[in-house]
């Protein structure tokens, strides 16, 4: 009988973890291997081949820290960071190195947060690119998050309905900041299964604007 190791264990879990998410019509990680519409919003380079993997070989990844960071202004949209963020995972995968310095920036840039500050963006975009690299390993090919655990430890939590833990949190964390935000919600009814999962994307089909970008991001998904 064959010995599963660890890895192969940890994406056959996730696989069931994505399956067991409802109401959606992609397949594969959500996070990674479905596009968002960030409208007409600044992103990283991409090409126009068809599918969700369409990165531009001429890019030079070892710009992505300093670029991704550049894109994720306090004033970007939640679906642009969202889809950049998306980006940045795959760019990320062909680099290990690349990969830990990405997430060690946007971690550090919430833990560095001011005391007191109500701005939700640096929260929401280390929980959300912790989630995204989590389900980013079986494209990558390697652990996207080998040695991050001093980074992660702090924010350790258990949340019902969380497949990671310390991505949903943090973006748990950016909601309480942010009060009602719908793409927010989007966001987090793709990290997460049912019934949470599916009272994240009931608020967030409650609060988008009909013809809004968030509204045809969620008929992608079959909302």
């Amino acid at each position: 009988m064959l010995k599963l190791t660890d890895r192969v264990l940890k994406l056959v879990a996730a696989l069931f973890v994505f399956a067991a998410m409802s109401g959606t019509a992609y397949a594969g990680p959500p996070l990674i291997c479905h596009p968002f519409d960030a409208g007409s919003a600044a992103l990283l380079p991409w090409t126009s081949a068809p599918g969700w993997k369409a990165p531009d070989t001429s890019y030079d990844v070892r710009k992505l820290t300093a670029d991704t960071l550049r894109l994720l202004t306090p004033t970007t949209p939640v679906i642009a960071r969202m889809e950049i963020m998306r980006r940045a995972t795959i760019y990320a995968g062909q680099n290990p190195k690349v990969a830990a310095t990405l997430l060690k920036a946007i971690v550090d840039r919430a833990k560095s947060a001011p005391a007191g500050s109500k701005d939700p963006m640096p929260w929401f975009d280390a929980g959300y690119l912790i989630e995204t690299y989590r389900q980013g390993e079986g494209s990558a090919g390697h652990n996207m998050l080998v040695g991050a655990e001093p980074l992660l430890s702090e924010f350790r939590s258990t949340p019902s309905g969380a497949a990671g833990a310390e991505g949903y949190a943090l973006v748990l964390k950016a909601l309480k900041l942010a009060g009602p935000d719908a793409e927010m919600e989007f966001a987090a009814s793709l990290m997460t299964r049912n019934p949470v999962a599916a009272e994240h994307r009931r608020r967030a089909v409650a609060g988008a604007a009909k013809d809004s970008l968030l509204a045809k991001n969620l008929a992608s998904f079959g909302q």
